[in-house]
């Protein structure tokens, strides 16, 4: 058979040609995902509003088996509503957190939202600068550099248990208040410590017990945050 033959019969069947016969939208493609993960979720204890958080969580990394794992504070979710109604600062501690970061979805929610909001020193010269010379990671330095903005912001980290170690210290030395933490730092070194001691804080929190994490999650609950808070608006008028 002649090879462009073979080439044409194969596109007719692919599955991108399938799709485009039945064509789906972004958000209808997003909507259809979250029935599904609705329908084969497994028990459980979330309420409402928390299950709309873990709903995205689970569809970001495509695992049902993080439910086991995502813990709130008593007063997360209202704690962060009402700090992203008010605008206030967001202090990350990846480059990759600010960039999933959706000013779409923030400014939703507070019409005032840009670039400038969003705080991460994890590149800065002066912070490379001070981890060299100290010998000690560029996380720690950048919470450091960022501390004038900590109180009352949205802390978010997604990479560096180092920097939410700092944090926590923060809240616990020098009285720092952050109206709401997400801590999702993933690896080995660490990581666990700093998120059980970060959940025996007096301070609103969103984490992932164990060792699982990243930005995308710590993006995810950011982005359903976002939704709730804009929802609720809808509702209003």
């Amino acid at each position: 058979m002649d090879r462009r033959k073979i080439l044409t019969s194969t596109a007719k069947t692919s599955l991108m040609n399938m799709f485009l016969n039945s064509p789906m939208s972004g958000p209808d493609i997003e909507a259809k995902s979250f029935e599904i993960i609705d329908a084969e979720a497994p028990p459980h204890d979330f309420s409402p509003d928390q299950w709309q958080v873990v709903r995205r969580m689970i569809h970001t990394v495509g695992d049902f088996s993080i439910m086991e794992n995502i813990q709130f504070s008593d007063d997360a979710i209202i704690a962060g509503i009402a700090a992203l109604r008010k605008g206030f600062p967001l202090y990350v501690d990846s480059n990759m957190i600010r960039s999933g970061l959706s000013l779409a979805r923030l400014k939703s929610v507070h019409a005032e939202y840009n670039l400038n909001s969003i705080h991460c020193h994890i590149a800065d010269g002066d912070v490379a600068e001070q981890a060299l010379r100290e010998g000690l990671p560029r996380s720690l330095f950048a919470v450091r550099k960022s501390r004038p903005i900590l109180h009352g912001s949205i802390a978010i980290f997604g990479n560096a248990p180092i920097a939410l170690m700092e944090m926590n210290r923060l809240i616990m030395e020098d009285h720092i208040r952050p109206a709401l933490i997400i801590g999702m730092p993933v690896g080995f070194v660490h990581v666990v410590e700093s998120k059980r001691e970060l959940m025996s804080l007096e301070t609103p929190y969103i984490t992932l017990d164990g060792r699982r994490g990243g930005s995308p999650m710590a993006v995810s609950v950011i982005h359903a945050l976002c939704s709730i808070a804009a929802s609720r608006q809808k509702e209003i008028g």
